[in-house]
């Protein structure tokens, strides 16, 4: 497409909504045409940021929505819902980091595939998906070297490890013919006796303002391969969403992943 891509933005009232409209405000590839918050938000009604022209106003679903090429989504499960709803009837792409979807929606959400072209991830780190592609391969050029995958984090996050550890860990199991169920061994302390043959250990950090750090160790006899990932600006899942949004906008329909999206990089 030469004309900008027309927009929406799902949850522009979150963390991940307002980093979004940092970079829309700047980004010639992107119209912005309808911003989503939920009702009774604060910003509900008012002058949406990146919108140059002063028109756009946030709302509260998507009935006043016009035509769109892609939805962004970073919302809650229930705002998800609606924002495939839009998507479905209209032929938009959708692009969401949305996590804590339940299965019904998990099943939908499958079944729009076969209509829409659709784009999900926890993490839109351009470098952490590229990290997972590398590891992939090394995990299946090297099946008996010992991995290791250590990840720092904020003394705020609530889970451990975190869900990019932890699906680093599945790409790994899945490059060995194995799952992460199977391999993955957590919390070592005490006698722990030796390593088991083919385990995924993980070790967690946790303290100051780390925004994140995920290193995949592989460890053979005499040798040991890193590869490691650091964010320092939380800007770049802002950025990886929108690489994707104008990568998926006009694919056919199906589920991809942002492995496919980081081929284009340049």
């Amino acid at each position: 497409m030469t004309r900008p891509l027309r927009l929406g933005l799902s949850g522009a009232s979150g963390r991940m909504g307002h980093a979004l409209l940092s970079l829309l405000g700047d980004d010639a590839r992107f119209e912005l045409v309808h911003a989503v918050v939920a009702p009774g938000s604060p910003h509900d009604g008012q002058p949406v940021p990146a919108c140059t022209t002063g028109s756009l106003q946030y709302a509260h679903d998507w009935t006043q929505a016009p035509p769109l090429d892609v939805v962004v989504d970073f919302s809650s499960p229930a705002a998800l819902a609606l924002a495939l709803d839009h998507c479905l009837t209209h032929g938009a792409a959708l692009v969401s980091g949305t996590t804590g979807v339940d299965a019904a929606l998990e099943a939908r959400l499958a079944d729009a595939g076969q209509r829409i072209a659709i784009l999900r991830a926890a993490n839109f780190s351009l470098g952490v998906a590229m990290l997972a592609r590398l590891l992939r391969e090394a995990a299946a050029a090297l099946p008996d070297w010992d991995l290791e995958i250590v990840e720092a984090h904020h003394g705020r996050k609530q889970d451990a490890p975190s869900g990019t550890a932890l699906a680093l860990g599945q790409a790994a199991a899945a490059a060995r013919n194995t799952t992460l169920e199977a391999a993955a061994v957590h919390g070592r302390e005490g006698h722990t006796g030796e390593r088991i043959e083919g385990s995924i250990g993980f070790a967690v950090v946790r303290g100051g303002d780390i925004v994140g750090e995920h290193a995949a160790m592989l460890i053979g006899q005499g040798e040991r391969l890193e590869l490691v990932h650091r964010a320092t600006d939380r800007s770049i899942f802002a950025r990886g969403a929108l690489h994707a949004a104008h990568w998926l906008a006009g694919r056919a329909p199906g589920q991809w992943q942002l492995d496919d999206a980081i081929a284009t990089l340049r």
